[in-house]
């Protein structure tokens, strides 16, 4: 090298480093570094919580499962369209019609719009023909007006609603205006409730809890394909079913996670939505629920989604439940259309 002149000093150098790049990049480093850095980012947003992953197979109680420490949050941006296209539903739950729309792109990329929740009392039998026809045109009309074409509206029969024996009634109200109604099975809503809310990042260390009036779906990927249950939903009290009942039935079929998807539970439905409000921070999408003993809400639907909650999270160990306030089966089924 002495005798090299200055700038062969240099080729020489940028020929090394050279080399040890392309080597690098053959042997894998740089998928290494990919890899690492989704790792970073998971474990950014789940290093918020202070509690330590249970031993696979151990069944954590409710005192050191869930997350209780006030401030948790959890760090996680979902990508955005591109150019995407404006598509609306409207849900009939077991607890009333919602609709929603979003702006959803060929890679199903997609955002929020707008959301509108309102209240059918179907289960409660006091559902007319009209009232079902002012409240589909009314939401409809508020579609239209917002931009989405009429070809990319869509209405959804929750697998909660089809058990109600006014839904029949409904459903016909709703093809009399000339409208397809796409009824789903609890399996199809829990598959549709994980494409919503299931980042990619999190597929394979992540499950799905949807608390519903009607029944309560928990959801996982297993070798590439969705696994969905049915359990018992947050109206069971009014069947004259018994906490203990439901406890422990829902921490059964909880069990049945696989132990490697139970770090983290992404978690929707009318009751986490209560319990949401109770430590959201702004308007973050995401937000941590604390423990299920935290909570002292009222109302009997609340405190048997609580206890549904509750099982799960002791049958489970999880330490972060994670609610997301903009998605929902229902924008699940928007993202399977072509």
């Amino acid at each position: 090298m002495k005798r090299l002149t200055v700038a062969g000093r240099l080729i020489v150098t940028a020929l090394i480093l050279a080399a040890l790049y392309f080597g690098f990049k053959y042997f894998g480093g740089q998928k290494a570094l990919e890899s690492m850095a989704d790792t970073a980012r998971i474990e950014s947003a789940e290093g918020t919580s202070e509690y330590k992953t249970p031993e696979p197979g151990s069944s954590a109680s409710s005192d050191n499962s869930a997350s209780d420490v006030a401030g948790s949050s959890f760090d996680y941006d979902a990508p955005k369209p591109v150019n995407g296209t404006l598509k609306g539903v409207v849900e009939l739950g077991a607890s009333g019609f919602n609709s929603f729309i979003i702006s959803v792109d060929p890679q199903k990329r997609w955002k929020l719009e707008k959301a509108e929740f309102g209240n059918s009392l179907v289960t409660e039998n006091m559902a007319t023909d009209a009232d079902v026809r002012m409240g589909l045109k009314r939401y409809i009309g508020s579609m239209l007006d917002y931009g989405v074409s009429g070809k990319n509206i869509h209405f959804v029969v929750s697998s909660g609603a089809a058990k109600a024996e006014v839904t029949s009634k409904i459903t016909a109200a709703l093809k009399s205006l000339g409208y397809q109604v796409n009824q789903v099975t609890p399996q199809q809503e829990g598959t549709l409730a994980l494409k919503s809310v299931l980042p990619e990042l999190y597929d394979q260390r992540a499950f799905v809890t949807d608390i519903g009036s009607g029944n309560t779906k928990i959801s996982w990927l297993e070798s590439g394909k969705v696994r969905a249950i049915e359990t018992y939903g947050a109206k069971y009290f009014q069947d004259n079913v018994q906490d203990d009942k439901v406890y422990s039935e829902v921490m059964a079929k909880a069990k049945q996670v696989p132990t490697d998807r139970r770090k983290t539970c992404f978690i929707i439905g009318g009751v986490p939505f209560e319990m949401a409000k109770e430590v959201r921070k702004g308007k973050e999408r995401y937000t941590v629920l604390s423990a299920p003993d935290a909570y002292k809400l009222d109302n009997a639907k609340s405190k048997a989604g609580i206890n549904i909650y509750k099982a799960i999270a002791d049958a489970t160990g999880t330490d972060q439940f994670v609610f997301d306030w903009d998605a929902n089966f229902t924008i699940g089924f928007l993202l399977e259309l072509p």
